[in-house]
């Protein structure tokens, strides 16, 4: 599996749009999405997003459709956000 943690600064009184974004689109091997809303700052966003693989991933952050979503979102950020892709090396779930 393969994905992306990014960190997200929402502009002031922006934060419920951001939150009601997410992943409305099922790409070929997205997995899930998570958006964590941090404790010590309420307009920080921690997003997580999982695909099957690097490909499909790579795929999907260049198609055009994920590039509209992206210029969507951006207009309720107060800067670009801070991404961190990688291979997930382990897991756990109940």
């Amino acid at each position: 599996m393969y994905g992306t943690i990014a960190k997200l600064k929402a502009k002031k009184g922006s934060i419920e749009q951001v939150r009601k974004m997410g992943m409305t689109r099922r790409p070929a091997g997205y997995i899930a999405s998570y958006v964590f809303q941090s404790d010590a700052s309420q307009d920080e966003l921690w997003l997580v997003a999982i695909f099957k693989d690097k490909a499909t991933y790579v795929a999907n952050a260049e198609s055009p459709e994920q590039d509209r979503e992206f210029k969507n979102l951006m207009q309720y950020l107060a800067a670009e956000p801070e991404w961190h892709d990688g291979e997930i090396v382990s897991s756990s779930q109940v």
